[in-house]
């Protein structure tokens, strides 16, 4: 069985074309923003034991490594994902590898300055009441969908891969109000249909659901790419069953054939206006009616970029120049390698190769020609530490984030002796998160006033339109007293 759109309501959503992108969008989507991922994580990858004879000692490879060249890797790359089948070259060994990830402590200093003191929601209802219980209400589903936590990952992943989707899923219990909306509905807003505490209760059964970008495939107006007329999330989700094509046992228990696999599906699901749907592997699984008359899915770019459904990743434009720093730090190790210790040239002794070089050691011989020389040792390479210093700059300007903000204030003391000064030194940081505020921010407006409109949809707590509106405060990320 196949896709089957029929319930969806939507003729201009096609199953051919979900279809491809599952085929084809999926694989590249997968490609793109895993690298993405990897860059931020340098996930180390184990090889095993004994480890192959072209790496080094070190028992790993680590995610970034595929940006290094093949004269210090040993190893040719082709298509990503591939970190651990790589062509080895026979004629370069492998040299000294150094990664030091600079991408990962930047974007947590950006979730840091964005939502590391919280937030303030602030309802614009007319009534202090209404705007009590109102802001009572969107507090309570956010601790109840992980409260900080939940801003840390929603910045994290918008940071990294350059937006993020919030899919607000109802309750069971909220469904089952959405479906069969009580008699009391019909109200007025003033009455609420529930007692407060109830409604209160109904609203924490909401789930704010984060979708990543590497599962996301949502299908567009062709018209407006800020509408989603339907939205499709694919991934693979691991069971908690082994699969069917494992091997046998046998009486004694013992295991034939290959090694046990975990059972993994692919999962598709599909939300529009008139209904939502879940496949797995192809087979629909589960359908029901939307009662909503919309996609509850809110998109929140990191950064806007005009005429683009995606935002700015603040990992990908530093991938090539942590590349080259990686790159540079390797070629230093190496460097370091070869000069830091001593070596010595032995002329006319015979056996020379077969003797200990220790404190207290003597060598002798009759040969009035022999000579030992001494070569080596740790040379200074002033434009190998500028050229690494000039690539952080770089990366401190792309992204904003410079060693000031983790606490790394070497020779930059004397710029911190005021508030006025401590802003100069932060403008560019301050400068991109209220950049952030305001993306970020009116997303988190949209999943407000969503909220307030499905409780009211389900009867829970109803609401005028002019009541839902809501403002975000953010706190000042600088110290107290930094004025």
């Amino acid at each position: 069985m196949a896709l089957n759109f029929t319930a969806l309501g939507d003729s201009q959503v096609k199953e051919s074309f979900v279809q491809w992108l599952i085929d084809e969008q999926f694989p590249q989507a997968q490609q793109h923003f895993g690298k993405l991922w990897d860059y931020y994580m340098n996930p180390a990858m184990p090889l095993g034991s004994p480890a192959p004879a072209d790496l080094s000692c070190r028992g790993y490879l680590q995610g970034q490594e595929i940006g290094l060249p093949p004269r210090i890797t040993g190893r040719v790359y082709g298509a990503y994902r591939s970190l651990g089948n790589g062509l080895p070259l026979a004629e370069i060994q492998r040299k000294e590898v150094v990664i030091e990830n600079d991408i990962a402590w930047r974007i947590h200093a950006m979730a840091d300055f964005l939502f590391g003191k919280g937030i303030i929601l602030i309802s614009k209802a007319p009534r202090d009441e209404r705007r009590r219980q109102i802001e009572q209400i969107l507090n309570a589903v956010l601790t109840s969908c992980g409260g900080h936590d939940f801003l840390q990952e929603l910045a994290a992943l918008g940071s990294v891969y350059g937006f993020v989707d919030c899919l607000i899923r109802p309750g069971r219990l909220l469904t089952s109000h959405l479906l069969c909306p009580p008699d009391a509905h019909t109200l007025s807003s003033t009455c609420p249909t529930e007692p407060f505490d109830r409604a209160l209760h109904l609203a924490c059964t909401l789930d704010l659901e984060l979708i990543e970008a590497p599962r996301a495939l949502p299908v567009l107006d062709e018209n407006d790419y800020r509408k989603i007329r339907c939205y499709v999330q694919h991934f693979h989700l691991a069971r908690n069953r082994v699969a069917a094509d494992s091997p046998v046992r046998t009486q004694a228990g013992r295991r034939q054939g290959s090694a046990t696999q975990r059972d993994i599906d692919a999962i598709t699901e599909v939300v529009s206006p008139a209904a939502w749907q879940r496949y797995e592997n192809l087979q629909l699984v589960d359908q029901l009616p939307n009662p909503l008359g919309f996609v509850p899915v809110v998109h929140i770019q990191n950064i806007a970029l005009p005429g683009m459904y995606e935002g700015l990743s603040d990992v990908e434009q530093l991938i090539p120049l942590q590349d080259e720093l990686n790159t540079r730090l390797s070629d230093r190790a190496s460097r370091l390698t070869m000069q830091s210790f001593k070596m010595y040239l032995v002329k006319g002794i015979d056996g020379a190769e077969h003797f200990p070089i220790a404190p207290g050691r003597m060598w002798h011989t009759d040969n009035t020609q022999a000579t030992i020389e001494q070569f080596g040792g740790d040379q200074e390479a002033p434009s190998e530490s500028l050229h690494i210093a000039e690539i952080r700059e770089a990366m401190d300007k792309i992204s904003g984030v410079t060693p000031v903000v983790a606490g790394v204030l070497k020779n930059k003391l004397g710029n911190l002796t005021s508030g006025v000064a401590l802003q100069m030194t932060l403008m560019g940081m301050l400068t991109r998160t209220s950049r952030k505020q305001q993306t970020y921010g009116q997303g988190i407006r949209r999943i407000g006033r969503m909220i307030l409109d499905i409780l009211d949809k389900a009867g829970v707590f109803p609401t005028e339109p002019s009541e839902r509106d809501i403002e975000i405060q953010f706190p000042n990320p600088l110290p107290e007293g930094s004025y």
